[in-house]
């Protein structure tokens, strides 16, 4: 009863890894940069003896007043690309450590690329909150998706994820992108009457839509996936919630997938548990937040 939580590792990567963790920091080769960013998470001892740590081409500083900065020890281009499969994506170090790109939400765009195609004969609407700089569109996309819809509050992620459609050669799919909040945006569909057969959401913990919509993850995820629902076809392929929020607990998604999903859609399953990235050359994993997954049997 309780054996449907999981642990998925994203170990596809070419263009990507972890070389190594611990320190409370990470260290990345993306496509031969080498980066090094604060991650709360890995508390463990970092392996000292490796050089990498002290030849990182950008390291990121917190500061003590919030936020933080890189300091280039070379001079590094503003951006480059980093492919995964026939996928490519551009990556920038940005002013909040992040890249542009969560390489451990491969495994998730891996699982939504297998239904799709699955599904040969029927056209696939799928709608994608909060997402970012469209990792999962492409990969929805790619794997043939009749329609991709891309929401995201801010406008500068909407117009990257629009240069990594490009990158991709996805130009010729139906790919919409919204720059919207995305609650607003699901009243909206619902009162059109669209239906769609795939919805996934990497919701933040906290967050402001374009108009100052103030979003708290605790407060707010309930009522998005209630207004989900209405516009989740009957014939639905999958409904996928990811969350970096700390202190919650896949359990708490499995609860909410089988008391709000499950309920309404009892043909399908529900698999929740954690995503993690494999530390290069030491048996150690990173955990890197947690998956809520329905799929229709």
């Amino acid at each position: 009863m309780y054996n449907n939580r999981m642990l998925r590792i994203s170990d596809q990567w070419k263009d990507y890894a972890l070389l190594d963790a611990g320190n409370g920091e990470k260290l990345e080769q993306w496509k031969g940069i080498v980066l090094r960013r604060p991650d709360p998470q890995a508390i463990w001892p970092a392996d000292t003896d490796m050089k990498d740590w002290q030849k990182a081409d950008a390291v990121y500083h917190r500061s003590s007043k919030g936020g933080g900065s890189w300091e280039y020890r070379r001079k590094l281009p503003e951006s480059w690309n980093i492919s995964y499969r026939e996928l490519t994506f551009k990556v920038s170090p940005t002013g909040f450590k992040h890249t542009g790109l969560f390489p451990e939400q491969a495994v998730n765009w891996d699982w939504m690329d297998s239904l799709i195609r699955g599904c040969e004969d029927e056209e696939i609407r799928v709608l994608n909150l909060f997402a970012y700089t469209g990792g999962a569109t492409m990969a929805c996309a790619a794997a043939g998706a009749a329609e991709v819809v891309h929401v995201d509050a801010s406008k500068g992620m909407v117009q990257w994820a629009k240069e990594n459609r490009d990158l991709s050669h996805l130009e010729d799919r139906k790919i919409r992108f919204i720059v919207d909040d995305c609650l607003k945006f699901v009243e909206r569909e619902k009162r059109r009457g669209r239906t769609y057969h795939g919805i996934l959401m990497d919701p933040p913990s906290y967050g402001r839509g374009p108009n100052g919509e103030m979003w708290k993850f605790e407060k707010e995820i309930v009522g998005l996936i209630d207004a989900c629902l209405g516009i989740l076809d009957e014939h639905a392929l999958f409904f996928l919630i990811n969350s970096y929020t700390t202190g919650f607990s896949s359990i708490v998604l499995d609860d909410l997938m089988k008391t709000m999903i499950l309920s309404e859609h009892p043909e399908g399953t529900v698999e929740t548990g954690e995503v993690a990235l494999p530390v290069q050359n030491r048996d150690l994993l990173l955990p890197c937040g947690i998956y809520g997954r329905w799929q229709r049997k």
